[in-house]
């Protein structure tokens, strides 16, 4: 198999004038008539990321946060505008692009019959790693992850929401990809796990040369892991920085949550509430 490389100074992430819609049913004139009308998911957003860069995007409910991260793991068409990954178009170019990234989402899924170990082989196996030296490499990383190595022979199904979410990662982790999406990784972890992850990424990005983006609802975990901050409502990028720059140019005092607020319009309740929204 080919190996597949970025292109030359290409930055990891090149976004220009991208949009995406939604068709949104609502009630019509009368009880038995249906209408419809569009709504913007992501509008004329223009985005470069750099490489080796970890990069948060936060927003409610509805911010387009996540349409950004299915339209660059090729999940989704945008309606226009065009996106970039390592310099290859996510659109005419989706298995080069596949093969440079790996996706975490909140709703992971896998072969719920199968084992951690058995759905990580598979992985593997389709991005193309060695299989030498594999199960030695997952049981690291799931051991770094907290997760119980007498776990790795269980079905999946038998496993704890934080756990499948844990052997999610370990998978993304385990086929090295270039660019890592993390679709609100720590999603229902408990505090330490969340710890956990949190630890095992930092340790990714500065021992490794991937770029990761990730979409959280944790101010706390942005600012703790993030070089760089990225703020999205109504499908458009309201705030763009890193967090020490955010905070400065909204007073002395402010905390990022101060400056989501205050670019959003929306308290911090609003965000943790909204949870899986695009």
């Amino acid at each position: 198999m080919a190996v597949l490389e970025p292109i030359a100074e290409a930055p990891a992430v090149e976004v220009v004038n991208l949009s995406k819609t939604f068709r949104r049913a609502e009630k019509g004139a009368h009880w038995w008539t249906r209408a419809s009308s569009q709504k913007y998911a992501l509008e004329d957003v223009s985005l470069v990321i750099a490489r080796n860069q970890v990069t948060g995007i936060i927003g409610a409910n509805g911010s387009g946060k996540s349409t950004l991260i299915r339209v660059l793991s090729t999940l989704l068409l945008p309606d226009r505008g065009t996106a970039r990954v390592f310099g290859h178009d996510v659109v005419s170019q989706t298995a080069v692009v596949q093969r440079l990234i790996n996706r975490v989402s909140v709703e992971a899924s896998f072969f719920k019959e199968m084992s951690p170990w058995e759905n990580l082989s598979y992985a593997g196996r389709l991005y193309g790693t060695e299989g030498s030296g594999r199960r030695m490499r997952a049981s690291d990383v799931l051991e770094r992850l907290g997760l119980p190595l007498d776990t790795m022979d269980r079905p999946m199904k038998h496993l704890s929401r934080g756990q499948q979410q844990k052997v999610a990662i370990a998978r993304s982790l385990l086929t090295s990809p270039t660019l890592l999406l993390m679709d609100e990784p720590t999603t229902g972890l408990d505090p330490r796990s969340k710890r956990e992850v949190q630890a095992l990424v930092a340790m990714v990005h500065a021992e490794g040369d991937a770029t990761v983006l990730i979409c959280t609802h944790d101010l706390q975990e942005a600012e703790a892991l993030c070089e760089r901050v990225v703020i999205m409502d109504g499908g458009r990028v309201l705030a763009d920085g890193t967090p020490a720059e955010l905070r400065a140019a909204h007073g002395p005092d402010a905390t990022l949550e101060d400056v989501f607020m205050k670019v959003s319009g929306k308290e911090l309740l609003t965000l943790e509430d909204e949870e899986g929204a695009a």
